[in-house]
């Protein structure tokens, strides 16, 4: 296979860089990221079962936390075993329609979260704000739509960046990553790739800018109603109902912000390598965690089935 600079090559697999060469690093890693999967794994399914179990959780908020659970735990598994099985072997290579699917997948459902993230600070915004008309302007039928437009929103945008991602004819198939990840494909491109980075930065827009402004219009509203509740204990109840999803929102906003709205020569491999792990094994780890660990209600599930399944002994 040929690997000029401007020669054209017929790519049938990519190899992948990974991130590290050192076997007693790559081993550390292995147990870490497994670790990380495992309890990624868990939290997001304990989530799930909380939310089905509990009739007390079957409100607007946690039917958006039940499809931010799905998407976390899709994406982590987009990424992480086939990471997990690298980091165990020499040749870390993905053939073609693997890395096309992969890095579609991720796109997708990575957009799908910042959207998610944005009909829930909605959500947070009614609940606040209009109170008494919570139940009636979030009904089922419109979360069920704001959940499928985050999802055809996501996905649409992810077909589109992925399709003219690898329309570009490549002159290697070594990729600098430890995922097929899109500015690390087009590194490889023979051809001028102007228009791709033109897309990648609308793409970001409607991505990251779009949902976060949905998120800061929310939060500022919020924050404006908050401050009119004159008791103290009022205003405390009224955060402690938003506190667990700003707590990810500014997680996640704020690395894509500071990754993706700097000038691109600022930027390099190393910092695209860590933001992409943050995103596929960290995000997804600690969101059951924040919301679990930070949120009374889903405690006072968590302590019930615990206590129905002492009972049962």
């Amino acid at each position: 296979m040929s690997q000029g600079n401007n020669t054209q090559t017929l790519v049938s697999e990519f190899i992948l860089l990974g991130l590290s060469r050192d076997w007693g690093t790559q081993v550390s890693l292995f147990v870490l990221f497994l670790t990380m999967y495992l309890v990624t794994v868990v939290g997001n399914f304990l989530i799930l079962l909380l939310i089905r179990l509990d009739s007390r959780l079957h409100t607007p908020m946690y039917f958006f936390l039940t499809v931010l659970s799905l998407v976390d735990l899709c994406y982590a598994n987009s990424i992480a075993p086939q990471l997990l099985a690298h980091l165990l072997t020499v040749r870390k290579s993905i053939p073609f329609h693997s890395c096309v699917l992969q890095l579609y997948a991720s796109l997708a459902l990575g957009g799908s979260e910042f959207f998610l993230l944005g009909a829930m600070a909605y959500d947070r915004y009614v609940a606040v704000c209009h109170p008494l008309h919570y139940t009636v302007i979030m009904h089922g039928g419109l979360c069920l739509g704001l959940a499928a437009g985050c999802l055809v929103a996501g996905f649409t945008n992810s077909l589109m960046e992925t399709v003219i991602t690898f329309r570009l004819p490549l002159c290697h198939n070594t990729i600098n990553h430890f995922v097929c990840e899109t500015l690390a494909v087009l590194r490889l491109a023979c051809v001028d790739i102007s228009f791709n980075m033109v897309m990648v930065a609308v793409s970001g827009f409607l991505v990251i800018i779009l949902p976060c402004s949905l998120v800061l219009f929310s939060y500022g509203r919020i924050v404006a109603a908050i401050l009119h509740i004159r008791s103290a204990q009022g205003r405390s109840k009224a955060f402690r109902t938003c506190a667990s999803h700003l707590t990810v929102v500014s997680m996640c906003f704020g690395a894509a912000i500071f990754t993706y709205l700097k000038p691109r020569s600022a930027s390099s491999m190393e910092e695209e390598k860590l933001v992409t792990l943050f995103y596929a094994v960290v995000a997804p780890m600690l969101n059951p965690l924040i919301y679990s660990l930070r949120n009374k209600e889903v405690m006072a599930a968590l302590q019930k089935v615990l206590g129905k399944c002492r009972d049962k002994r």
